[in-house]
């Protein structure tokens, strides 16, 4: 059996120190080939109490929280108020090719690690810093979770339902800091190609406020440009006015999001075609607006405002979707759209993700071994797909100073 082929980023040194804020972006390295060392104070990241857990048994090592985010990591302790382990993490940055941390501003710097020391320690070291509000704001030490992150960089503005007497809806699963260690991910890797041409290191400020403002999309310039607040609506982008629902339930009772309706002639056509192997049209008067939609060499929606026949094939368009789904079930209508180019997404449950066949077809469900546990868990894989250079899971996360002996051996040699 041949070796596995490297990982894109095999040979690179990451010294991460542990913190739910940073840890996606560990992660990603991890898997993408790079030796990520965590470092955890020695009662462990509190990231070990988070739940769920396994078989709902509370503990350290059972929390599937940190297994998710520190897959392919090797794992130490270290007290940094402690002289002994603070020349150890000093050791392991001289070592490394990048620092990871997410540190209150200020925090490193109060322990004789400011950027300016610790490229004494490692010259071309890239320093990549996740806080809430940027390193030098007047925010800066301003307590922070992922909620309010959202909440104070507009996500949770633009998300919601049509319904206003609603509350606005935060997105799940850490989207603050998500999208925070995309940017920090992306700005380490930008920084390693400009020190592979300049032998120069960086610092990176990554503010996790403004990453967040960065996904609200237009609904900051609608503000910023024209004055105008945008208003959240069911499944679909915030907006200055109201358009139309996307949501459609489907014959079985499960939804699914069409995002953009018919918008140009082949779709028109795709659509009327479909109907008809349905048996639908005679169930449908305003078949004929599809052909007239299928006729025009162009759908202009600039001029819908002012054109009514085009408003009549736009709302046809919609209403002949919301028919064909009402006979389909959400997965049958969904992979049908797929099929003749209309944007579709079926609404999963996590279970049904797993077990889509486009999922099950990339391999996208990972099998991860725990050998002290004498079991394996099935786990979320790879996000995208590098044919020379595999994303892979290596290993599972580190227990508490799993490799301790095996790290501190290297710095002494």
């Amino acid at each position: 059996m041949s070796a596995q082929p490297p990982g894109a980023l095999e040979g690179l040194r990451v010294v991460e120190l542990s913190s739910e804020r940073s840890a996606w972006a560990g992660k990603l390295l991890a898997d993408m080939g790079a030796e990520v060392i965590v470092v955890e104070p020695p009662g462990g990241d509190r990231m070990r109490g988070y739940g769920p857990f396994l078989d709902d048994e509370p503990g350290p090592e059972r929390s599937l929280y940190w297994w998710h985010y520190n897959t392919s990591k090797l794992g130490v302790t270290l007290d940094l108020f402690d002289p002994a382990d603070k020349a150890r993490f000093a050791q392991l940055i001289a070592s490394a090719d990048l620092l990871l941390e997410a540190e209150d501003p200020g925090h490193l710097d109060s322990l004789q690690f400011s950027y300016r020391e610790l490229c004494e320690l490692r010259e071309d070291l890239i320093a990549v810093s996740i806080t809430p509000f940027g390193r030098g704001d007047p925010r800066s030490l301003e307590p922070a979770t992922d909620l309010t992150i959202l909440a104070g960089g507009g996500p949770v503005w633009n998300c919601g339902y049509d319904d206003h007497s609603l509350p606005p809806v935060r997105g799940g699963g850490n989207q603050g800091y998500h999208t925070a260690c995309h940017y920090a991910v992306m700005s380490a890797l930008v920084a390693l190609l400009v020190r592979d041409q300049t032998g120069i290191g960086q610092q990176i400020d990554v503010n996790m406020h403004a990453a967040a403002n960065v996904t609200t999309e237009a609904g900051s310039y609608d503000w910023l440009v024209a004055n105008a607040t945008v208003e959240r609506q069911t499944g679909r982008h915030a907006a200055g006015r109201p358009t139309l629902p996307t949501q459609i339930e489907c014959a079985d009772g499960k939804h699914v999001n069409t995002g953009v309706p018919p918008t140009k002639p082949p779709h028109f056509r795709e659509l009327h075609r479909w109907m008809k192997e349905l048996g639908l049209t005679a169930d449908f008067p305003e078949a004929f607006l599809l052909d007239l939609g299928a006729e025009r060499e162009f759908i202009d929606l600039s001029k819908i405002a002012e054109d009514p026949e085009l408003q009549a094939i736009f709302g046809a368009g919609r209403e002949a979707q919301n028919l064909v789904a009402s006979r389909l079930s959400a997965y049958d209508f969904f992979i049908g759209s797929q099929q003749r180019g209309l944007p579709v997404g079926v609404i999963y449950s996590a279970d049904e993700v797993m077990d889509d066949p486009h999922f099950v077809a990339r391999g996208f469900r990972v099998e991860v071994e725990h050998p002290e546990l004498g079991r394996s868990f099935d786990y979320p894989g790879a996000p995208y797909r590098l044919s020379a250079s595999p994303w892979r899971i290596s290993r599972r996360a580190p227990t508490l100073g799993e490799h301790n002996q095996m790290i501190f051996e290297m710095l002494d040699s």
